[in-house]
């Protein structure tokens, strides 16, 4: 049984967070540069210098990539020969975020959802929990906007609408984002399970870098698909029109019941901070 004391969770907690809303994935900037070199149109090429150019002014500066500092969202892979000592895991991981957003300060964005009374501290945590074989503890945190969060949908699709309808309703769900969640987007998407495990998945997928597809080559054809049919439709960088209104189409499944087809899309802005630490 190997034994991780709770502080040292709750100091790595605090430096994910803050260095997740500071320095952006190479993968992201990658992606920037790319697409830049693929537009046509000036003003999409300009607005993707613009997001290049902010990236390393925020990591520059150590100054948050954008004023929306998220939620903070966690997926955490625990190894079942380890225990922690002190605090819970959970208590360690709200402690590190606490302690992110006030001493890094990080804009506190979390309120009470009716008398929205903010708890001052951007807790608590969003935290999914799985556990594995082992003796090592796997966090990785996502600090996620709601101007692209809002945009997200859900749908109990019919077992008969299949792949077409599918591919409908992610269609639908970003013509009518527009230009709202920030483009160009990482489109999340989870099939299948129950309501709340399809939206779970369709979050881990936006964990992944930039360009990392899906096992599952049948699942990662349809991203490849859907990705371009994203882009066909326009809408471009920041709303303004071009062919980066996706940088990826991230597709997860889950065995689901024989009479439902539940998909949730979870869009993601641009700015696709997660920070990944093994301990």
């Amino acid at each position: 049984m190997r034994i991780i004391n709770s502080l040292e969770i709750e100091e790595q907690v605090k430096k994910m967070c803050i260095d997740g809303c500071i320095n952006l994935d190479e993968s992201v900037i990658n992606s920037f540069k790319e697409n830049r070199d693929k537009e046509e149109s000036e003003v999409a090429k300009n607005i993707l210098g613009v997001l290049i150019d902010n990236a390393k002014i925020a990591k520059e500066n150590q100054i948050p990539l954008c004023q929306d500092t998220g939620m903070a969202v966690f997926f955490v892979k625990m190894g079942q020969d380890i225990h922690i000592e002190g605090d819970t895991i959970t208590d360690a991981i709200n402690k590190g975020v606490s302690r992110a957003y006030v001493d890094g300060y990080l804009r506190k964005s979390v309120v009470s959802p009716i008398q929205r009374i903010n708890t001052k501290d951007n807790t608590p945590a969003i935290i999914h929990y799985e556990m594995v074989k082992g003796n090592k503890l796997e966090i990785e945190y996502a600090a996620k906007g709601f101007g692209s969060e809002n945009m997200s949908q859900m749908k109990m699709l019919k077992p008969s609408d299949g792949i077409e309808g599918i591919k409908e309703f992610i269609l639908k769900v970003v013509k009518e984002a527009g230009p709202n969640p920030c483009p160009p987007i990482i489109v999340g998407v989870g099939i299948g399970g129950t309501v709340d495990k399809c939206a779970q998945i369709s979050k881990k997928s936006l964990f992944r870098e930039i360009g990392e597809h899906n096992e599952n080559q049948f699942i990662k054809d349809l991203e490849i698909e859907m990705l371009e049919k994203v882009n066909e439709i326009g809408i471009g960088p920041q709303g303004l029109g071009g062919k980066t209104t996706a940088l990826a189409v991230n597709i997860e499944t889950f065995p689901t019941h024989i009479a439902g087809l539940p998909v949730v899309v979870n869009i993601n802005c641009h700015s696709s901070r997660h920070k990944k630490v093994i301990l």
